[in-house]
């Protein structure tokens, strides 16, 4: 028996068939009352469709609307964030993305870290967005 409970477990090959990748993984972790969320994109968690291509601020859109999902199926909400990363493949991305990330999380205060990369996982990809969030005693299950 696990002692940490996986929220979407899916493999690479399913969505990833054009790649020849065959690897177990998931969508978010919930380790005690930490809940670590895999990097999010402009990408719907059900269909795998990329939303906003060429729009960085719709992916933004999207990864944020994907980490609140995952935060509630895990037992959290975005209001416990305690840390993002931010992964832009362009620097002149930057303020439409963190004005799209401040709408979401107003009043959070959560730490940040923002990294300028030369790509993504795929060339369609503009902007990831990965957080660890807690889940408060009071709130566990």
């Amino acid at each position: 028996m696990s002692v940490h409970r996986r929220i979407r477990p899916f493999n690479t090959r399913d969505t990833y068939p054009e790649q020849d990748l065959d690897n177990d993984l998931c969508q978010a972790v919930v380790a005690g009352d930490t809940v670590y969320v895999r990097g999010q994109i402009g990408q719907d968690l059900d269909t795998s469709a990329t939303v906003g291509i060429g729009d960085v601020t719709a992916q933004t859109e999207q990864a944020m609307h994907n980490i609140n999902l995952l935060l509630r199926e895990a037992g959290s909400e975005l209001s416990h964030i305690v840390k993002i990363t931010v992964y832009l493949v362009d620097v002149r991305y930057r303020e439409s993305v963190y004005r799209t990330v401040g709408r979401w999380l107003t009043g959070v205060f959560p730490v940040s870290t923002g990294i300028v990369v030369h790509a993504l996982a795929r060339p369609e990809w503009l902007v990831e967005l990965d957080v660890t969030a807690v889940i408060p005693r009071e709130d566990r299950a």
